[in-house]
């Protein structure tokens, strides 16, 4: 558990984060969301000591940060920004080992889990192990970075605002993963946005900040359903306008729905929205649209890029 006890950050008299005050669950993922100001990376650099709060304290499975040996502790912590910050002149393999080989791993199993995790991604290692940095798109440099964070297995992976340089479809498919290897790994996830819509997609519990306090905490379906004030209700309803503006039925008409017969428990109709029908995506539940004469075919991850991508294209 990370658990911020009146937590206050001040630069030259000024305050940029007030009496926070907040536990995160172990393998929780939680996410930071406000305005450009409001105090979310200063918050999230505190958990790996890059800042230092000025009042209270922060403790990490019950004992003060302040009391970890800080080189043991980062190297419990992984961390991914929105500069990738990949070194250039090392290998996409010899990126993501550098953590596990401070930490003592041999090479045999540095390279297993390398491979692996490669597979996991979809970048094949006998294609990716000894490309350089500059060899690789930007959402496959991002792909690596969230790699070298997760390789050696940390009980904390910070995250702050990864996708927000990456274009629409490569940021939709990063999504997915990230949620989808937390489920895997039970690692706690920090994650830092001023997207509302990637807050709710991704958040057990969001945490919504404005001026360096908070202002609402709870889960993405009570903050949509009962925002506490008119300030979550105007920023929720200025962010999420994107994707809840389409439903399946708009899957259907583009024609990007999939054929065949598939068994599910999971069905949505024409009427469901795609916020809901991601989230269950998202969940690995495997969905099926279905009308009053039964199913229609199966919606996939690839349904869904397909037609962002459309929608994409359509606004240029």
């Amino acid at each position: 558990m990370i658990d911020f006890q009146h937590v206050s950050k001040k630069y030259n008299g000024q305050s940029v984060l007030e009496d926070f005050d907040i536990s995160i669950e172990d393998g929780e993922f939680f996410v930071l969301v406000g305005p450009s100001g409001s105090g979310k990376t200063t918050t999230l650099k505190m958990i790996n000591r890059l800042i230092e709060p000025t009042d209270g304290d922060i403790y990490f499975n019950d004992q003060r940060l302040i009391e970890y040996n800080l080189k043991e502790l980062r190297l419990t912590i992984g961390y991914v920004l929105q500069q990738i910050a990949l070194f250039p002149n090392l290998t996409v393999a010899e990126n993501i080992e550098l953590i596990p080989e401070m930490k003592h791993w041999s090479k045999a199993k540095r390279r297993e889990r390398t491979e692996e995790l490669l597979r996991k991604v979809s970048l094949p290692p006998e294609e990716y192990l000894h490309r350089k940095p500059a060899e690789l798109s930007g959402g496959e440099q991002q792909r690596i970075g969230i790699l070298r964070a997760i390789a050696a297995k940390p009980d904390i992976i910070l995250m702050d605002e990864p996708f927000s340089a990456l274009d629409p479809i490569s940021r939709g498919q990063l999504q997915l993963l990230i949620k989808e290897l937390h489920k895997e790994l039970a690692s706690t996830v920090v994650f830092v946005t001023h997207d509302m819509n990637e807050a709710l997609l991704l958040g057990d519990r969001i945490c919504v900040m404005k001026d360096g306090k908070i202002v609402q905490t709870d889960t993405p379906e009570a903050i949509k359903s009962h925002p506490t004030n008119e300030f979550v209700a105007q920023f929720f309803q200025h962010e999420h306008t994107n994707l809840e503006n389409y439903c399946a039925e708009d899957l259907v008409t583009a024609g990007f729905v999939e054929d065949g017969q598939v068994e599910s428990d999971t069905t949505v109709t024409v009427e469901t929205d795609l916020p809901t029908v991601i989230r269950l995506l998202v969940e690995g539940k495997t969905v099926v649209l279905v009308d009053e004469d039964g199913p229609i075919g199966e919606i996939t991850d690839r349904t869904i890029l397909r037609f962002l991508e459309t929608k994409i294209e359509g606004d240029q």
